[in-house]
């Protein structure tokens, strides 16, 4: 299947513009389903307005939320796609700046020393491309994040004992939550890397934030661990925009690697209550989009 390069730089455009606008339905199903569990009245307040802004940003073909974030491309590619690697990022990289340019957006992307902000969200390194290979030879699937600072600030990383075994991970990811309060803008999805190297181990916790809301993990100890720290965290009292109640967070979400003897790398990575993702998805009959 071979990939014209106009249609990338199309849906990279397409995706951020998506993204921003309409949240996906399983955090949305996530809001309704903390709304009527919820027992504190200033929660229920305000997680009525949460819903009532998602609803005003679709209807207005709005902003969910001023930020746009750092824009992220998740690709995978399968074994039968034809495509120039590196002019595929950089059909990816026109199209994030044609979407900041022409809808127009605000860009949030800065030098990290000047601070000069090119207004294309776009800089060195950025948009940040991750590539992936997938076992459906016919198939490139492109997933987009816009990763807001409120929730990439509270990102933490641990190398922990091993001897301290399980009780480590909870505290710290326990630990995490409380540090990151209302700064997160909650409920969050806590997403948590086991594992690993440092490196990955961070990169594991921002696949487990932005994974899609009732999936679990694929290893069934870490399902395990993600039910019990999910049930821990909304016994906090933290609660929406950090104002106190039950729903501190949707879920706790664990990805996790094999690791060396003598480490335990814990990361924990945070996604808002507006955790913002799209899809477009390119087999030999087009070009489909979702989330």
């Amino acid at each position: 299947m071979k990939i014209d390069l106009q249609a990338v730089e199309d849906a990279a455009m397409t995706l951020y513009i998506r993204a921003l606008k309409m949240l996906p339905p399983d955090v949305k199903a996530g809001l309704d389903r903390l709304t009527r569990t919820e027992t504190a009245a200033t929660a229920q307040s305000v997680l009525a307005t949460m819903v009532t802004n998602i609803q005003v940003a679709e209807a207005t073909d709005n902003l969910l939320c001023q930020d746009t974030g750092i824009p992220i491309y998740n690709l995978l590619i399968g074994s039968n796609v034809q495509v120039d690697g590196h002019a595929l990022k950089q059909a990816i990289r026109r199209g994030c700046e044609r979407a900041t340019r022409e809808h127009p957006l605000r860009s949030s992307v800065v030098h990290p020393l000047t601070r000069k902000n090119n207004h294309t969200s776009c800089g060195i390194e950025v948009p940040v491309i991750h590539i992936d290979f997938s076992p459906m030879p016919d198939l490139l699937d492109i997933e987009m994040i816009p990763k807001g600072s409120g929730s990439e600030n509270n990102s933490f990383l641990k190398m922990a004992i091993p001897a301290e075994g399980i009780d480590a991970i909870k505290t710290f990811v326990i630990d995490c939550v409380l540090a990151a309060g209302g700064k997160t803008c909650p409920p969050t999805i806590v997403g948590v890397g086991l594992g690993g190297t440092s490196d990955l181990s961070v990169a594991l916790a921002k696949r487990a934030a932005t994974r899609e809301l009732g999936s679990r993990c694929s290893d069934p100890e870490g399902a395990k661990l993600e039910e019990a720290l999910s049930a821990a965290v909304n016994q906090l009292g933290v609660g929406p925009q950090g104002l106190g109640g039950d729903s501190t967070a949707f879920a706790v979400q664990i990805e996790l690697a094999s690791t060396h003897i003598t480490m335990n790398p814990i990361a924990v990575n945070m996604q808002c209550h507006s955790a913002r993702r799209a899809r477009a998805t390119f087999t030999p009959a087009g070009v489909t989009y979702g989330y």
